[in-house]
């Protein structure tokens, strides 16, 4: 027969159970909350084009790991400076996580310059990238065949096969043009990155003379990244420029801009 005493030991048995209980789920919530770092998300910082000193303090402060696994070399950006990282810029990771860099090489590696006398246009410009190297100025003269390579430069001067040269160095070429080919139309552009871009400017034997980036990029990373928006001549299919002419191209990171003048220069042409 339970009596009323023991009625409340009995209740209060029970509090106590209950009591535990709830201190436990709320100990193991906390815990597991510590151990998977539950809603403690950090951003990832830029760390590209800083040297690795200060990414190692930024690092730091955002409670992140740095962890140098490749380099490579990258003539325009500041040597010993990080110029990718994985995770990139803006990403949600664990407190702890390593970002693993690349760091931009302090030694530039060094190629043999290639015979480029006699190939074509396009047949020098595969040797050129192929090397290592990249196609600087495409330079004109007359002469029997038109983008015919005649001469190699490095800048103003004559090198010849085989020089040792620093890898992404400009190759320029001295081409033939023959009196009765001089001309080419201005491809369109609009909306493509700068490499693809160069590369469509130069097949069409045509030089970039300007580039000019908006304030959407900061750095090299950005300029990769960056679209044409902008060109000068326009592009046509009905007028026709000298061989060698040079193209200004405008690049930027807004994909608005990319289509206020696509759509601007579509009306033009109705």
């Amino acid at each position: 027969m339970v009596t009323k005493g023991n009625k409340h030991i009995w209740i209060k048995h029970i509090a106590s159970i209950g009591a535990v209980l709830v201190v436990l789920f709320i100990g193991i919530n906390i815990f597991l909350r510590t151990i998977t770092k539950h809603n403690k998300e950090l951003v990832v910082p830029d760390f590209t084009n800083m040297t690795l000193a200060d990414a190692q303090l930024l690092a730091q402060e955002a409670h992140l790991r740095l962890e140098v696994t490749d380099s490579v070399y990258i003539k325009r950006m500041a040597r010993g400076h990080i110029s990718r990282q994985n995770p990139e810029p803006g990403s949600f990771v664990k407190d702890g996580r390593r970002i693993l860099l690349t760091i931009n090489s302090v030694n530039p590696q060094m190629v043999q310059m290639p015979d480029l006398v006699g190939f074509s246009l396009r047949q020098a410009k595969t040797e050129i990238i192929s090397s290592g190297l990249t196609l600087g100025k495409l330079i004109y003269k007359y002469d029997i065949a038109t983008n015919n390579v005649l001469e190699q430069w490095v800048a103003s001067d004559t090198i010849a096969a085989g020089t040792e040269i620093e890898t992404d160095t400009p190759v320029n070429l001295v081409l033939g043009m023959n009196i009765s080919d001089t001309a080419t139309y201005v491809p369109n552009v609009l909306g493509y990155k700068y490499l693809i871009a160069k590369d469509f400017i130069q097949d069409n034997s045509l030089n970039i003379r300007n580039i000019s980036f908006d304030e959407t990029v900061s750095n090299y990373t950005d300029s990769l990244d960056a679209m044409v928006y902008r060109q000068v001549p326009e592009y046509s299919d009905s007028i026709q420029y000298r061989l060698g002419t040079g193209v200004d191209i405008y690049l930027t990171k807004d994909q608005s801009k990319i289509i206020i003048e696509k759509d601007q220069n579509s009306e033009e042409g109705e």
